[in-house]
């Protein structure tokens, strides 16, 4: 952590734009204490365009147009619980609820996709799943593309809920995210094990 914090002060120092803001870096963790964490959405690093990135995967602030992924990740929820989509893309609502946001790189370079990757963000997020995953209570798992499920491979399925699917990407969501119903999914296993379900309403 210390190399890493060297890292983002030294890019700062260079003049380089970081998102998001450095207040928002631990939003997730923030916005979902540990204890409260009743589902896991993995993303893979933030946005990486002007005012879309504020610490939280697939969301984009109040005010600012949600991005394709989001999209389809909004037309999903209303072929699977039938809920309209939301003309915000901000998923405050569902972090308050218990369901981590969680990218595995947690800073990106302006307009550099993937910039920020190797550098030791990946550790830190892998610890985080493993903590979950190490609780006596049940999660679930919501992992979208091969590279969530990658990073995810070790949790244990015989006490978690693992959802897999394609990513919602525009260039995948029809091999398979549409059709996938992780949010009923989610809910039914959470009310299974004595848990409120989750208002995925945005």
């Amino acid at each position: 952590m210390a190399t890493l914090r060297q890292f983002l002060v030294d890019e700062r120092k260079s003049g380089k734009q970081i998102f998001p803001p450095a207040k928002l870096w631990f939003h997730a963790l923030d916005s979902t204490p540990f204890d409260a964490v009743r589902v896991v959405i993995l993303g893979q690093d933030p946005y990486h365009g002007p005012g879309q990135a504020h610490g939280l995967c697939f969301s984009v602030p109040e005010g600012i147009k949600p991005p394709p992924s989001l999209i389809n990740i909004f037309k999903e929820l209303q072929t699977d619980l039938g809920i309209a989509p939301a003309q915000n893309g901000c998923l405050e609502n569902w972090a308050k609820q218990g369901v981590l946001l969680l990218n595995s790189v947690l800073t990106v370079q302006a307009n550099q996709a993937g910039s920020h990757q190797g550098r030791g963000w990946e550790r830190f997020t892998d610890r985080i799943i493993q903590l979950i995953n190490d609780r006596e209570q049940p999660a679930v798992f919501i992992l979208w593309g091969s590279y969530a499920q990658k990073k995810a491979a070790f949790v244990n399925t015989s006490r978690h809920l693992v959802l897999k699917s394609v990513h919602p990407s525009p260039l995948a969501a029809h091999r398979g995210f549409f059709g996938s119903k992780p949010f009923s999914q989610a809910n039914a296993f959470l009310r299974q094990h004595g848990m409120q379900a989750i208002n995925w309403q945005v």
